[in-house]
């Protein structure tokens, strides 16, 4: 008769992988339930698109100032309630989003959601510390796998819902979704280390919040209120000064939100700029794709194709990034991590030159967006591995950290400007041509300085 202990421990290891796994694809179902919906939420509460962008602008926001405030709160000790904490504010912003409550609420409801991009970082800090050896290192790649996977279905399903059970029937199965999440976790979660938690700079937090959203409004409201209206020009001012003091208080705070001198270190810089390009690069590709699909070809583009194509064009960026990931292993083994970053910004830098010129059918989207992914799998799988040779041991989670929430700022910034810069194009074929090689020639501008970045982004 076999032990039950060991039976039991083993089964006690599979929930606990499974659990982390769904936690980790919290943030899959998060993101799916963003640009491809875009459209859809234009149109049925009859604003415009850059307006409904926001939809997803805000969760990406939320998501770039919650990693480093949940990656403090959620030390030590208050790991466990700390991440049950944030699935049930993912859970109340799904709910909110499924009630037709309007625009705003809906809105609102996504920020809150982007609560969930930042468990991604808290469920591998479990289970670095749950396994060991090759079981833990079976788990990071199981876990990492997950997010990239589960955003690569998490596409067309939550898509194909909305166009047959309409935008709140989408938002509803990502509450069924989290909820299940939210049951597992409550019963299977290990304990937490018992060891002090790291203080909160919340008003780091704040100000970084507020700079960044002032911003980000004016730059997506400036055309619509006009560019020199009270409005513009006071929340232009408003995130300037929030941001200088934003900085000024990191730069005297005991334990700041994130170690702006830690991130301005020889060969650290680099990376973070990289984060934070192809993180623009990354959502204006993204965000456009979705327009051209869904598009009726009255602007002078698009395919005029439901929401339910709208997410299956994301499938191939996921799994290209998977095989970029890969290929960016092997290529570190044969020629070294220099390539890794230039052949990221490179790919990325040809998929939006290809969209530019290339639109006007179905396969051309896919083609573009499975280089978009080879780029994406080459230098985001790449970034921590580049940063941490410059780093001291003890101050690795604090720069990667920072290089996450430079990622999601750009991924913030890329939401927001790139249909605003299709609108300040004008709006037509032309526009949309103008706007993909604009977002291509910042990427290639920051391929050239990663392939000498010793004299460049140091």
């Amino acid at each position: 008769m076999a032990d039950p202990l060991p039976e039991r421990a083993a089964r006690r290891d599979r929930a606990r992988l499974t659990t982390l796994a769904l936690v980790t694809t919290v943030g899959a179902v998060v993101s799916s339930l963003g640009a491809p919906l875009v459209p859809s939420i234009a149109e049925q509460y009859d604003v415009s698109v850059p307006a409904a962008q926001w939809a997803l602008t805000a969760t990406l926001l939320a998501g770039a100032v919650a990693t480093p405030v949940l990656g403090r709160l959620g030390s030590g000790r208050r790991r466990r309630p700390t991440v049950l904490a944030g699935i049930g504010v993912v859970l109340l912003g799904t709910l909110l989003a499924a009630l037709p409550l309007g625009y705003g609420p809906l809105v609102v409801g996504r920020a809150l959601q982007g609560v969930g991009l930042a468990l991604v970082p808290l469920a591998l800090a479990v289970a670095r510390d749950a396994y060991r050896g090759a079981e833990q290192a079976r788990a990071l790649a199981l876990l990492s796998v997950t997010t990239v996977a589960g955003a690569g279905l998490g596409y067309p399903v939550t898509s194909l819902i909305a166009e047959y059970a309409g935008l709140h029937g989408a938002y509803v199965f990502g509450a069924v979704l989290v909820t299940i999440t939210l049951l597992r976790a409550l019963r299977h979660l290990p304990a937490d280390l018992d060891i002090p938690g790291q203080p909160v700079d919340l008003v780091g937090a704040a100000g970084i919040t507020t700079g960044t959203l002032a911003l980000l409004l004016t730059v997506s409201q400036g055309r619509v209120w006009g560019w020199t209206s009270p409005a513009t020009v006071t929340l232009a001012v408003v995130g300037v000064v929030a941001m200088a003091a934003w900085v000024r208080w990191t730069l005297r705070h005991e334990h700041p939100l994130v170690d702006l001198r830690l991130a301005a270190r020889p060969g650290v810089v680099g990376p973070h700029v990289v984060a934070l390009v192809l993180g623009i690069g990354m959502y204006g590709l993204l965000s456009l794709s979705v327009v051209i699909v869904r598009a009726d070809g009255a602007p002078g583009f698009g395919l005029d194709l439901g929401v339910g194509v709208a997410g299956f064009v994301l499938v191939p960026y996921s799994i290209a990034s998977v095989a970029g990931s890969q290929a960016a292993r092997a290529v570190d083994r044969r020629w070294g991590n220099r390539l890794l970053l230039p052949l990221g910004c490179s790919s990325f830098a040809a998929s939006l030159a290809l969209l530019a010129w290339q639109h006007d059918h179905l396969w051309q989207l896919l083609v573009a967006m499975a280089l978009g992914g080879l780029g994406s799998g080459f230098s985001f799988s790449s970034l921590a591995g580049l940063i941490v040779p410059h780093v001291p041991s003890a101050e690795t989670g604090s720069a990667i950290a920072f290089n996450q929430l430079l990622r999601y700022l750009g991924f913030s910034i890329g939401s927001a400007s790139s249909v605003v810069l299709l609108e300040v194009y004008g709006g037509d074929a032309a526009a949309l041509r103008d706007t993909l090689l604009t977002l291509a020639t910042i990427c290639v501008v920051t391929a050239v300085a990663s392939a000498t970045r010793r004299r460049t982004l140091v």
